[in-house]
C-alpha cells in the first residue's frame, strides 16, 4: 500500500515538539493533519513507532518475510516490486517523502510477503504496526473513519492503475506517472520508470522523444 499524503500546515504546526527527533517531523505532521492528533497526545503513541535508517539497496521488506510493520517515508525513496521466474523486475509503486508503504498480505493475513520493498535512495522511515492504529482509534475515535477513507482511496488508486495498464497507451501511462509522481523523473532511473509503466526502456525513450517534439516543435518557414 502506498498513499500520498498532502501536507498543508498553518505556521503553529512548524514549532518543534519533544518527539520530532525520535518520531520524524513529517510523520508528526501526518498524524496532526490526517488523524487530527493534538500535540499533547504525541507522548501516548511515542512507544509504538520507531524511526529507521536505510542506505540505498537495503530492503525494508524482503520477499518471503513475515512482517507486521508498515512504513511512513520520512525522507528518501523506495520501490515495491516483484520478480518473475525469468528474473525480471515488476515495480508496483514507488514511495517517496510523505507516502505510506506496507505489504498487506503479510501484515494483515500472516502470509509471507509477495513483494520486495527496497530503498533506492538513502531513506529514513518510521515503522509502526496495527497497535498504533488501535491506539489512535482510542485517542481520536474519528480516526476510524479517516483510516477507512485512506483504505478506500488506496483501492481506488489501484483500480485506476489496473485500468491504465490494461487500456492506456504508453504515452498516457507516462503522463499519468508524471502526474502522480511529479518529483521523481530525475530521481528514478529510466529502466525503473519503464518497469512501473509495464513497457520497455526503448518504448519509454520513444515516448519521451515524442512528447519533447510535441512541446518544442521546430519553427517552419
Amino acid at each position: 500500500m502506498l498513499l500520498k499524503v498532502p501536507i498543508m500546515l498553518p505556521p503553529e504546526y512548524l514549532q518543534p515538539t519533544t518527539n520530532h527527533q525520535t518520531m520524524g517531523e513529517n510523520f508528526l505532521k501526518f498524524l496532526e493533519t490526517t488523524f487530527h492528533l493534538p500535540l499533547t497526545q504525541f507522548e501516548e503513541i511515542h512507544d509504538l513507532v520507531r524511526i529507521q535508517e536505510f542506505v540505498k539497496g537495503d530492503f525494508l521488506i524482503n520477499q518471503g518475510d513475515s512482517t507486521t510493520e508498515a512504513y511512513f517515508i520520512e525522507k528518501g525513496l523506495v520501490k515495491m516490486y516483484s520478480v518473475d521466474t525469468s528474473g525480471k523486475e515488476h515495480i508496483l509503486q514507488f514511495a517517496c517523502e510523505n507516502w505510506l508503504v506496507l505489504e498487506r498480505s503479510s501484515m494483515y493475513f500472516d502470509e509471507p510477503s509477495f513483494f520486495y520493498v527496497e530503498a533506492i535512495e538513502d531513506t529514513t522511515a518510521v515503522g509502526f504496526g496495527q497497535d498504533l492504529l488501535d491506539r489512535l482509534h482510542l485517542l481520536q475515535p474519528l480516526s476510524i473513519r479517516t483510516n477507512e477513507i485512506l483504505l478506500q482511496n488506496h483501492i481506488r488508486h489501484l483500480q485506476y492503475r489496473i485500468h491504465m495498464l490494461l487500456s492506456a497507451s504508453a504515452e498516457e501511462r507516462y503522463l499519468e506517472f508524471i502526474r502522480l509522481y511529479p518529483d521523481l523523473t530525475l530521481r528514478v532511473p529510466q529502466w525503473m520508470t519503464a518497469s512501473y509503466l509495464g513497457i520497455t526502456p526503448e518504448s519509454l525513450s520513444r515516448v519521451r522523444k515524442a512528447l519533447a517534439y510535441k512541446n518544442f516543435k521546430p519553427h517552419t518557414k
